[in-house]
């Protein structure tokens, strides 16, 4: 038996998970408890997210553990993607199902926004990338298409805030989710209230903002009982994903942002971690954003499209009846003659096209290029696209913060992709360092022991990782056939 177990409630755009971390004092154990599907449900003419099915999943896996694991269980944390909430009326009943962040609502909305309120003051107010899903656009989408619910709720829970009230009726925005939602300042820490103002939203709907590690109260008792749970702490981890996997990051420099990131997953999340956000001019023309890490940090960062093209392209292959996995698709890609097509894997035509690959193939097309035909065709070119974008990235990050870059740190289930890592590094002619494809668990779990007093600072954490991981590098070879096919792809809209 380990010396205390910590959980982890881990919910992705694909599937969700209950996580066992198991902590010898000096290293962490991962273990799957239970994993279950997660997607979006079509509700009339609307995308949404079946939340009471995802807890009674989540209830599903505390109760597994508890089995395994009972009275070693010192602490549980939930961490999600950002931007989607759940309202909820005075008497906290549910005002509907939340919304998934591809729903077409808010197509439109920041065009109608930016005649309101100029992009560079809603930049200057809260330092984040512009994107139609963000929380601001979807309230003001809410505005548009339900009337009067922002009137009548009385509070709003990020997802992950959400699973923490569901599991001990805390009604607080960890920071790290909070700073997702271009509704935050980043140099107050706290709700941009003037802004949301003149866009006449109702600001007592935002509840305190807390830090990651906060102890947010024990199991509900009823809770407790059905899962035959003692009533374990509940703390707030790194709440967003990245935030949690970026604390997962196995590097040893903490001085200096010489190394970047890259969250590979669904999304693409690449970037680097600083000590104050970056709020000029430069970073506005590049749509980079400032989300919070932990203890006070900041990530500069770009969202990319990521890997959701390589899975919406094996999606319709599926449907056509052409049942690939993805190690065969990787296999047919590496065979198919290399830079002959690419996008911009941030166009908006790939945010959820009905059919990927005719996406794909229309952007080839509108670029005068020669379309992919073939699976192999598609899946290589949204992988030689994405290293490029990467590449591109990694030129931002450096001009903002005036540091080479030396390394790159990818972690999450694009870590396992040994094509796209490889390109990654020819492309940007830089060492790409992959693993652990747990940076997020490990992130959260850790920031729970730290919470437990076993560790004191980001760099034992960040020691943890490296002593309880694996990784793999990667090194670049020639970049001769990527410079070239670099100046193709800068000419490219971007976004």
């Amino acid at each position: 038996m380990p010396k205390n177990v910590y959980l982890a409630i881990d919910l992705g755009a694909e599937s969700g998970r209950v996580i066992a971390g198991l902590w010898s004092g000096k290293s962490l154990q991962i273990e799957e408890i239970h994993r279950f599907p997660n997607g979006p449900v079509h509700l009339a003419d609307s995308l949404r997210w079946d939340v009471l099915r995802i807890w009674s999943e989540i209830q599903n896996g505390l109760s597994l553990a508890t089995r395994k694991y009972g009275k070693s269980i010192i602490s549980v944390g939930a961490d999600t993607w950002g931007v989607d909430y759940v309202l909820f009326d005075k008497k906290d009943e549910m005002l509907g199902y939340p919304f998934h962040y591809r729903d077409a609502r808010t197509n439109g909305v920041m065009e109608k926004a930016f005649r309101n309120v100029s992009r560079s003051e809603i930049f200057a107010q809260t330092g984040l990338q512009f994107m139609q899903l963000n929380t601001l656009f979807q309230l003001l989408a809410a505005k548009e298409t339900t009337p009067g619910i922002l009137d009548y709720a009385d509070h709003l829970l990020f997802i992950s805030d959400f699973v923490h009230w569901a599991l001990c009726g805390s009604r607080v925005a960890e920071f790290t989710i909070a700073s997702t939602s271009q509704c935050m300042s980043p140099t107050t820490r706290d709700w941009a209230f003037g802004l949301l103002k003149k866009f006449s939203l109702p600001t007592r709907i935002f509840p305190e903002i807390v830090a990651p590690g906060t102890s947010l109260g024990v199991l509900r008792h009823n809770l407790a009982q059905r899962v035959g749970l003692h009533q374990v702490e509940v703390i707030a981890p790194p709440s967003h994903d990245t935030a949690a996997a970026v604390a997962g990051v196995p590097t040893a420099n903490t001085g200096k942002p010489n190394w970047a990131y890259l969250s590979s997953g669904t999304w693409s999340l690449m970037g680097v971690e600083v000590n104050k956000a970056s709020l000029t001019r430069r970073t506005q023309e590049l749509n980079l954003t400032n989300e919070g890490g932990l203890d006070g940090t900041y990530r500069l960062l770009k969202n990319i499209m990521g890997l959701w093209l390589v899975q919406q392209c094996k999606r319709c292959l599926d449907a056509a009846g052409s049942a690939y996995d993805y190690a065969a698709l990787a296999k047919l890609a590496s065979k198919a003659q290399p830079l002959r097509s690419l996008v911009n894997p941030d166009d908006a035509r790939f945010l959820n096209p009905p059919n990927m690959p005719k996406a794909i193939q229309d952007f080839c097309r509108e670029s005068r290029q020669p379309f992919p035909k073939t699976p192999g065709e598609l899946v290589r070119c949204a992988y030689e696209s994405l290293a490029l974008k990467y590449r591109q990235v990694l030129g931002w990050l450096e001009e903002l913060t005036g540091n080479h870059i030396e390394v790159i740190h990818v972690v999450g289930g694009g870590s396992k992709s040994d094509i796209l890592n490889q390109f990654t590094a020819d492309a940007c002619q830089r060492p790409v360092i992959a693993g652990p494809v747990e940076a997020t668990a490990l992130g959260n779990l850790l920031v729970q022991v730290r919470s437990s007093g076993e560790l004191s600072s980001l760099a034992e954490i960040r020691t943890v990782v490296r002593r309880s991981s694996k990784v793999t590098t990667f090194e670049p070879g020639s970049g001769t056939a990527w410079e070239t096919a670099a100046r193709r792809f800068d000419g490219f809209q971007h976004s």
